[in-house]
């Protein structure tokens, strides 16, 4: 790989505007925390439209992307912040309609369920599943992912393929982290199952966000003027790497307790985690 850039940090989103012509910014953990909208960020990727950027959201939610802008809406975050949504639960209910008639034992919250809305699947148990559909645990607040092995290994027994829905191990929930469906995706590979991962830092999803940011902006947008925003190293600034986009690094969040925003600790962080951001802030501000 080449030598990691030594990103800066930036006072704000306004010194790198002017440079690109499209914003594509995660969603958890820098627009909001789970709980609510950060205000400052919301603003930020507003005036950023205001002046004529496309602002496309992409995250590893489970959920259809119908329902992420639901939720956005609860949580405060306007409409008039971004364009688009593409979500990690967009390629699950895609992949689960090449499957008419399977039979899908789902891992998850009850609030995950509109993923299986007019699809031609049935919900079963694990015993007579045709493939395991993940998109978390099923109380991220009680459990932990161990919890799940020996339900992991009945599974593996009978060789179900795993499909994870969230590729995020942990993400922000208020004040606390909280374990997603990529956790329990990590144990079942380890195991030895048949493990698909939809959302970043995979192709697939980047794929289908660029296409969003090209219908916004009525025609085909250079990746080189896109600029990538997000706070995990693993999906949001890896899978920016690998789809040829520079990237703002937000270190306030996931990874935040890794170097307490300590610039040379940052610049370590992201050495050792083999990728590499262009500019850096604590928190997404205009």
């Amino acid at each position: 790989m080449d030598r990691p850039l030594l990103p800066e940090f930036v006072s704000g989103l306004s010194e790198l505007a002017p440079r690109y012509r499209a914003i594509l910014s995660d969603v958890w953990g820098v627009v909001h925390n789970g709980h609510a909208a950060f205000p400052p960020a919301v603003e930020a990727l507003a005036a950023y439209r205001e002046r004529g950027g496309v602002v496309v959201l992409i995250t590893n939610g489970p959920r259809p992307s119908w329902s992420i802008k639901l939720q956005l809406d609860r949580l405060g975050v306007v409409p008039a912040a971004y364009d688009a949504v593409v979500s990690s639960g967009d390629l699950a209910v895609a992949m689960l309609a090449t499957m008419p008639g399977a039979k899908v034992h789902h891992i998850g919250p009850e609030r995950d369920f509109v993923v299986y809305r007019d699809l031609d699947v049935r919900l079963t148990g694990a015993d007579e599943a045709d493939i395991v559909c993940c998109t978390g645990l099923d109380n991220e607040y009680t459990e932990m992912p161990a919890d799940y092995d020996q339900r992991l290994q009945a599974m593996r027994a009978r060789d179900l393929p795993f499909l994870c829905a969230n590729p995020d191990i942990w993400v922000e929930m208020g004040d606390r982290m909280i374990p997603c469906a990529g956790a329990l995706a990590e144990r079942y590979s380890g195991m030895g199952g048949r493990t698909t991962i939809l959302g970043k830092p995979h192709p697939e999803i980047y794929a289908l966000a660029l296409a969003r940011i090209d219908e916004a902006a009525g025609e085909a947008v250079p990746r080189g003027d896109i600029l990538a925003i997000g706070d995990g190293a693993h999906t949001d600034v890896r899978g920016a790497n690998r789809t040829g986009m520079p990237v703002l690094f937000i270190t306030g969040g996931v990874h935040a307790g890794e170097y307490d925003d300590d610039p040379e600790r940052i610049r370590g962080f992201l050495a050792r985690s083999e990728v590499r951001a262009d500019a850096m802030m604590p928190r997404l501000l205009w």
